[in-house]
């Protein structure tokens, strides 16, 4: 059989990526199972580690080629970031970065850039401390953001824009949701650290476990048995700013991948009425999944949460959770090629969207119900500006004062910022109807 190379497949994803054809986590989902044999961590250091440093790779790839490559040759590009990836940013000793980097030009049927790739390399690695140097002069090169984010950023964030653009290039730890029912969040830090993995508790949720470094979940004591799941802690604090009491109807309104609505039907041994919503299929089977491993029941339906009437049997919720679709500025530490694939012109269309959902799904909450609306972004325009826009035209909608020590206050609603005590940037604003 044909030795698989992880740079090429690096190489493919990298392209796929950038021709914003998709996501790098469901492009790696399915290159794991198209081939079984490749080094699955290593292609994600490679392609997680290009996307969080793009802006700076491609500064310096612009400064060494003499011309831009043609579109069609976008797979040389990426090839070429990669090499710098190496070079730059991990231990690759530099002849292997340089001559693994160049034996691809080949295999990408690219003989033609053999030279090229080779004279842009070997230069990067004499002039290393210029381009470094040279980086300081641009902007977006410095931050390795794109120029709409740093922007958005500096204008909603001034006094903490800069930390939050460094933390976003940090990659964010593993952290786990206890299932309490299996025990207590003391007893499985023992069963980890008996199985050789070292972790310590979250702050702000009950259930939140973060390990020291990431390990495969197979290898967390109880993960078929639904003792624990993968889940970042500010994502987890849902369940503890809604709290749902047991037998109530609850509604997720954008469940997929289902990790909220896990964690919910967990805080009372599932003891809820919950209906897990999306609109994407495919996605709605994680959450089947998610539910199935953990032992939990919830009816899944694939609909359009604005289209109430396809889906709503007319009874109202006592609770619903709009986690909203969003920009994820957020989590781009977790999620690096949020950098290539949002765009400023996408916020607008979010915050008309945000917007349908919030009025589509306020009369399907019982008065005296609770409506949660979060998102994984840290754009003002898209969380407290959204909520206030959203109060000031529904008469009996108001916001219920929430706060945390590690939450930056708004205006309406609390803000986690990205690798605040490890945490990803999450926003919530708990809305009642009176």
């Amino acid at each position: 059989m044909k030795k698989i190379s992880n740079r090429l497949l690096a190489v493919q994803t990298l392209t796929f990526i950038a021709a914003e054809n998709g996501s790098l986590s469901s492009r790696l989902s399915g290159l794991g199972q198209k081939y079984p044999d490749a080094n699955l961590a290593l292609i994600r250091e490679y392609t997680y580690g290009v996307c969080r440093w793009y802006q700076r790779l491609d500064f310096i790839a612009n400064r060494l080629l003499q011309k831009p490559l043609r579109k069609k040759d976008s797979d040389v590009h990426c090839l070429i970031l990669l090499g710098l990836y190496q070079l730059f940013h991990m231990r690759t000793p530099d002849h292997a970065a340089i001559n693994e980097t160049v034996g691809l030009t080949r295999m990408l049927k690219k003989d033609w850039a053999r030279s090229l790739v080779n004279a842009v390399l070997r230069k990067a690695q004499r002039e290393r401390e210029t381009l470094e140097l040279d980086l300081q002069a641009d902007q977006c090169a410095q931050y390795s953001h794109p120029e709409w984010i740093i922007a958005a950023l500096q204008k909603d964030w001034p006094e903490s824009f800069q930390e939050i653009l460094a933390q976003n290039n940090i990659q964010a730890p593993m952290t786990l949701r206890l299932n309490t029912t299996s025990g207590s969040r003391s007893d499985y830090i023992g069963r980890l650290q008996d199985a050789g993995i070292d972790a310590r508790p979250g702050n702000i949720s009950e259930t939140a476990i973060i390990l020291d470094s990431p390990v495969e979940v197979m290898l967390l004591p109880g993960f078929q048995d639904g003792h624990i799941s993968v889940q970042d802690e500010a994502s987890q604090f849902v369940a503890t700013l809604l709290a749902p009491a047991p037998g109530s109807k609850v509604l997720d309104a954008c469940a997929a991948p289902g990790g909220k609505t896990c964690a919910m039907l967990e805080r009372v041994s599932g003891q809820l009425d919950m209906l897990a919503l999306d609109n994407n299929e495919e996605r709605l089977q994680r959450v089947s999944e998610n539910l199935d491993r953990l032992k939990l029941k919830a009816k899944i339906t694939c609909a359009n949460a604005v289209d109430t009437e396809s889906w709503w049997d007319g009874q109202p919720f006592d609770a619903i959770l709009l986690d909203a679709p969003c920009s994820a500025t957020g989590v781009i530490r977790r999620h690096p090629d949020i950098k290539l694939l949002r765009h400023a012109k996408d916020i607008s269309r979010l915050n008309l969207l945000q917007q349908e959902l919030l009025v589509a799904l306020w009369p399907c909450l019982k008065k005296g119900g609770k409506l949660l609306y979060s998102t994984c972004s840290v754009l003002r325009a898209e969380n407290e500006q959204q909520v206030s826009t959203f109060i000031e035209v529904t008469k009996d909608a108001k916001a219920i004062p929430t706060s945390h020590p590690l939450a930056s206050n708004c205006s309406i609603g609390m803000q986690f910022l990205p690798g605040n005590d490890n945490l990803d940037g999450f926003y919530y604003a708990l809305l009642e109807k009176y």
